[in-house]
């Protein structure tokens, strides 16, 4: 029971159905988990204990009397602060101030959760309006990563990443626009999924219409694909979603990928892979060798994509400052206030010119997965490296983005996933990055199970 935090979602419900322990067992060494790591890593905006104990106690009482709501009954949950809570204020990691709290509502992915019994334990960090690749504000100040508290979690779900990963949440909800799911799903050695565009719904909108991906992070993939079937299906206030309901993606989660043809890109084109993080992906494409899939090397020069997404974007940001109004003034973020100065200067031209290319884009991979059903390469560029950057300290400026393979799937819509993957020589994970078709949220979640079993990281936890 000492490590019942470490514990995944389907180990819990075991548990609970067996009477070997209750949620309110699990929600306590949660919360004591909290108690001991918040102060070293500040992976959380607020932590309401009194109302995650009721929560469990309401649990409880539905696994005794053997009415659990479904998986996630009595499940350990986390809210990323971009993600409205009727509950709590939403901050966007921002000084700010939040919206009249007359107007607090819960979002879709909210109510799902609540409506599954989840346990929602309170909200996470995120970087000014999540738009850094690091989790820092002038709102909480810095959150570290549990493999080292040195690092930075990534972002801009940072604060859940490092949760999930230190065992104080056992899922956390994302928002990836630009990788900000996955980017911390790597760093901080957890699973971060990024489904189909609009398979789960943004509502209440997103300043990053068209853009934002709602997603959660797990330990494992089997939680990861539970918690997606709750989260996603559609809602017709996103008028964006797919308005269809959520695919079983769990019910054929162990059928392997035996002759699955799987295109390996060690860079997608970008300008820089560090070498630690180009041999673990390197020696991981094997694995899918070994479990019978057909892994060839393939030329996909991604590159430009980065620039794309900034061009898309910015004018975003430009909307996110106007929205503010005089509020604006308490902005510190100073990327997002440079994207947002020459986002107001974008024409209506520039911006269409933009969407051309973004549609250019999604094309070329509808032709990729013509002869692939499948593209693995690293989620990020590099490994962790330490808080107070906004990139890696070792990289020039003519390197890149320490992103940029994880950007063109947000601008292209289709499913990705970050795995563990292995450690650099300094014990700092690496994350590969499964990416499927448009549509094929079952098969990436499929193959990165398949992965999993293979490469046995999932049990592998931070020294914090």
């Amino acid at each position: 029971m000492n490590e019942l935090h470490f514990y995944t979602a389907i180990q819990l419900a075991r548990g609970y159905s067996q009477g070997e322990f209750s949620p309110l067992e699990a929600i306590d060494a949660v919360l004591a988990r909290i108690d001991h790591c918040e102060s070293q890593l500040n992976a959380w905006r607020l932590v309401d204990n009194r109302r995650a104990r009721s929560q469990a106690r309401a649990s409880a009482r539905r696994w005794l009397a053997g009415e659990p709501r479904g998986p996630l009954d009595g499940i350990p949950v986390a809210i990323k602060d971009v993600t409205e809570t009727k509950s709590w204020p939403t901050r966007n990691g921002s000084l700010a101030p939040e919206r009249i709290s007359q107007t607090r509502v819960d979002a879709i992915v909210v109510e799902r959760l609540k409506k599954a019994g989840a346990i929602l334990i309170g909200k996470t960090q995120t970087p000014e309006y999540a738009w850094l690749g690091v989790t820092e504000s002038e709102l909480h100040g810095i959150t570290r990563n549990p493999w080292n508290a040195e690092w930075t979690p990534g972002g801009s779900s940072g604060g859940s990443g490092a949760a999930v990963a230190a065992g104080m949440a056992v899922v956390a909800t994302g928002t990836d626009s630009g990788g900000s799911i996955r980017g911390p799903a790597s760093f901080c050695g957890v699973v971060g999924f990024k489904p189909t565009f609009g398979r789960v719904p943004v509502w209440p909108q997103s300043p990053l219409m068209g853009m934002e991906h709602c997603g959660p992070i797990a330990r494992s993939v089997r939680d990861a694909a539970i918690a997606f079937e709750v989260m996603a299906g559609g809602d017709s206030r996103d008028g964006s979603a797919i308005q269809r309901k959520a695919p079983k993606v769990t019910s054929g989660l162990e059928r392997g990928i035996k002759d699955l043809r799987i295109g390996f890109s060690p860079d997608l084109g970008v300008p820089r892979v560090d070498d630690d993080v180009l041999k673990i992906v390197s020696e991981a494409k094997r694995v899918f060798v070994s479990l019978g899939g057909i892994v060839s090397r393939t030329r996909l020069d991604l590159g430009e994509a980065r620039e794309l997404s900034y061009a898309i974007c910015n004018p975003m940001a430009a909307r996110i400052r106007s929205d503010l109004g005089k509020k604006a003034a308490r902005l510190s973020n100073e990327v997002l206030l440079t994207c947002a100065n020459d986002g107001a200067k974008m024409s209506a031209v520039d911006y269409l010119k933009a969407e051309a290319k973004r549609t250019k884009l999604r094309g070329r991979m509808s032709a990729f997965y013509e002869k692939y059903d499948l593209l693995i390469c690293p989620t990020l560029a590099c490994a962790p490296f330490p808080v107070g950057y906004s990139q890696p300290p070792h990289w020039r400026k003519r390197d890149g983005e320490f992103m940029g393979m994880a950007t063109p799937f947000d601008l292209t819509g289709q499913p990705a996933i970050s795995v563990p993957c292995g450690f650099t020589d300094l014990g700092a994970p690496v994350g590969l990055q499964i990416v499927g078709a448009y549509g094929e949220d079952a098969l990436v979640l499929r193959t990165a199970r398949a992965f999993e079993k293979a490469v046995k990281l999932e049990k592998v936890h931070p020294p914090i």
